[in-house]
């Protein structure tokens, strides 16, 4: 993995490379090659998360670049290491230096490329990230309970289910979501990074 920092929007966010993927810092001009990805599966229709559509792209972009100026927020572009593609996006939010914590989440993958290890090493560069040079003592996850694929994905990165929150947040079709809540902490780290090294490795 490579660290390279991009100056050019006014904060400091990290690209982050690996042999599969690269996480770009999102641009406004991210926009059209978005919605591309998301057309893999027309994933915008989704009820149980919310991904850009053509009608919201445009306020996805500015919300997630708002919380970047303000530092609790990196958006990331999920991109093909070789071709440039872009295959989803990913950040990490909630940023609390003070208690040196996040969370990764808005991760979203092209129906293609799920469950072809690209989530896999976008994890992996962002939780490297998060503990070894944002130092953090916890990262956390949080899905949706009706998010069967999720959930398990999430478990199988190495993070432990602490519980569920009721009535999380409000859905843009009005329904009250319960919302599952994982973490790992950096004492876990260790393992959890072995663990994915083998099984990018395989």
């Amino acid at each position: 993995m490579s660290l390279l920092y991009d100056q050019s929007a006014g904060y400091s966010q990290p690209t982050l490379t690996g042999s599969r993927v690269v996480l770009r810092p999102m641009t406004v001009n991210d926009g059209t090659r978005l919605l591309q990805a998301a057309s893999d599966g027309t994933l915008w229709e989704l009820k149980f998360t919310v991904i850009p559509g053509p009608e919201t792209i445009k306020g996805y972009i500015v919300a997630a670049l708002r919380g970047a100026q303000e530092g609790t927020v990196m958006p990331f572009v999920i991109e093909d290491a070789v071709s440039g593609t872009a295959l989803g996006s990913t950040r990490l939010w909630k940023i609390d230096h003070a208690n040196r914590k996040l969370e990764i989440g808005h991760t979203w993958l092209s129906v293609s490329m799920q469950g072809t290890g690209v989530n896999t090493e976008a994890k992996y560069l962002l939780l490297t990230y998060a503990f070894e040079v944002l130092h953090c003592v916890r990262v956390q996850f949080t899905t949706d309970e009706i998010n069967e694929k999720s959930r398990a994905a999430i478990l199988r990165i190495g993070a432990t289910q602490e519980g569920i929150v009721r009535h999380e947040r409000i859905m843009p079709d009005g329904r009250k979501r319960n919302s599952v809540r994982f973490s790992i902490i950096d004492d876990e780290w260790p393992q959890v990074k072995a663990a994915l090294e083998r099984k990018l490795i395989g």
